[in-house]
């Protein structure tokens, strides 16, 4: 369980890093994506499920109880409390990650953009951006919490590094042509 939580969570990591990075480097070579792209759509998906997939059996790996990542063992069960530590931040950020990921995923669709229309859907979408935020918050908990290889650190590092680099670039150059 714990490799098929480490795989889906990187491959997840790398799709969505390549949903986000897609409009910068069309930006960069001169072009600007339309607010809908299905190449960028179809990663955004797959991003979306795997990332609910690496949540499924992300918590099967480290207890057997699932409300155990969020609340701490109470002598009285009628009374729930907050874990306050850095497992439970590091499951706080994946758990909010997870249910943005959820509505950008029933939002990905033609049917939805035509409801909301253009504008309204792709300002909707950009909550992509704080699912980044969210995700690298998530992985730094866990890089912490189970002092994980230098190579799982270099690859994360690596892949939050471009796209926070070609984000700002693609920014600053789409600021610089409005």
């Amino acid at each position: 369980m714990y490799r098929w939580s480490m795989a889906s969570g990187y491959v997840g990591l790398a799709l969505l890093v390549i949903t986000l990075i897609l409009g910068p480097a069309k930006l960069l070579s001169g072009k600007r994506y339309p607010r809908s792209n299905d190449l960028r759509r179809d990663f955004g998906i797959w991003s979306a499920i795997i990332g609910l997939i690496h949540v499924v059996v992300g918590i099967q790996v480290h207890m057997g109880n699932p409300w155990l990542y969020f609340f701490l063992k109470d002598p009285f069960p009628q009374q729930l409390v907050l874990r306050g530590d850095l497992f439970g931040f590091a499951n706080y950020t994946g758990l909010v990650a997870a249910l943005i990921l959820l509505f950008l995923l029933l939002l990905s669709n033609d049917l939805s953009m035509k409801k909301l229309g253009g504008k309204r859907w792709k300002n909707l979408q950009r909550w992509s951006y704080g699912i980044f935020l969210f995700v690298i918050a998530h992985s730094i908990a866990y890089q912490v919490i189970e002092e994980r290889k230098m190579l799982y650190l270099i690859i994360f590092s690596l892949l939050a590094l471009i796209t926070v680099t070609l984000q700002l670039v693609g920014f600053f150059k789409w600021r610089s042509t409005n």
